[in-house]
């Protein structure tokens, strides 16, 4: 493994170095903001109870996506020629998206700790988080983000899969470490001293890619959630036992989702936020679905990862969530669902700098 690279950040009274949890200035975030439309703007809207009204309104709209980084520092990527340089823009609105992270987590009613949450949350979060020895990293998994993907890298860094082209299903259990195998002072251990990464996905297109998948792909996902769906929401079918639920309408699941508590929710459609918990562990790297190959190239150089070992191709079978499909699948949901919806995911966007999605008539209309 090759030597850790010199990090930066402060110290606490006593602990590890700290990277999320610096003091922001108050002149230096209003002179960003006046760059480029700042992501802080949503811990503000939360605050003043204007959430709902600015989503009726597009004003949110004009925040543009950064890339994530690593913990404000310049990410040095694997040198490809399609590579372009980051241009000014980008990187401001990337420093303020990781002032936001550093700004919100700080706050009194946050998780500080993997040890402050509580016995569910703390569980959920440990059986997300795989772990490799061998190369010092933990790696928290979120549905829909690619994991599948890094699951076959994790087993050809065992050894358990020759290469990640091997055409075999994927066992998502075997052969696979996870830090809930752990006992407390392991897990102590890893959080403190291995480079941990995460990898987030804009949050209404990857429920569009649970949506399509599990209910248009899955029969055990339209057997076990589909035919309760259907019960609970469609007009006349209460009572239906011979539902196969096969069918479910993209409105019918974001009326379940509404319904549905956040830590309780199937792992591929809970929040990202309730699935790694960023505030409780100071990630060193959170890398973007959409720009999974720069992104995830970096984690493998970053933990020291064999040069014949590369991040999977995606299959010829794969349905990408093209903006015009997401933009075709929201316009379908009355606004007053979606208003109830976004809250649920409101840190997912804000913490992770993605704009909220233009739902407004006019929009649709297009």
């Amino acid at each position: 493994m090759p030597p850790r690279k010199k990090e930066y950040g402060i110290k606490r009274a006593s602990g590890p170095l700290v990277h999320f949890r610096p003091s922001v200035s108050a002149t230096t975030v209003r002179r960003h903001s006046a760059v480029v439309p700042s992501v802080l703007t949503f811990a503000v809207i939360v605050a003043s109870g204007g959430l709902l009204l600015m989503i009726e309104k597009g004003m949110l709209n004009s925040v543009q996506t950064p890339p994530p980084r690593a913990n404000g520092k310049k990410v040095e990527y694997r040198a490809r020629s399609s590579d372009a340089a980051v241009d000014v823009e980008s990187q401001i609105v990337q420093e303020i998206r990781n002032r936001t992270i550093r700004s919100m987590c700080g706050q009194k009613n946050m998780p500080h700790s993997v040890w402050s949450l509580s016995p569910l949350q703390r569980k959920t979060l440990l059986q997300h988080i795989l772990v490799n020895d061998e190369h010092h990293f933990l790696y928290c998994y979120i549905p829909k983000v690619a994991c599948s993907n890094w699951k076959r890298v994790l087993k050809v860094l065992s050894g358990a899969l020759a290469n990640v082209d091997v055409k075999v299903k994927m066992d998502h259990r075997a052969d696979l470490v996870f830090l809930s195998d752990f006992p407390p002072e392991e897990i102590r251990h890893r959080l403190r001293h291995y480079f941990k990464f995460m990898f987030v996905r804009e949050p209404m297109a990857r429920l569009l890619s649970a949506y399509r998948n599990k209910f248009g792909e899955i029969e055990a996902y339209q057997r076990k959630y589909g035919a309760e769906i259907i019960r609970r929401y469609r007009k006349g079918y209460a009572k239906d036992k011979k539902i196969a639920g096969n069918d479910v309408t993209f409105t019918e699941f974001v009326r379940y989702l509404i319904d549905e508590d956040p830590e309780r929710m199937n792992e591929h459609w809970m929040p990202i936020y309730n699935l790694c918990q960023p505030c409780a562990i100071e990630y060193d790297f959170i890398g973007s679905y959409e720009r999974l190959e720069s992104d995830a190239n970096y984690v493998l150089e970053r933990v020291g990862a064999p040069q014949h070992v590369r991040f999977p191709e995606r299959q010829t079978w794969y349905k990408p969530v093209t903006k015009e499909t997401l933009h075709y699948y929201l316009c379908t949901v009355p606004q007053k669902f979606l208003k109830e919806l976004l809250p649920k995911y409101i840190l997912d966007f804000s913490l992770f700098g993605y704009a909220l999605p233009n739902t407004t008539t006019e929009y649709c209309r297009h």
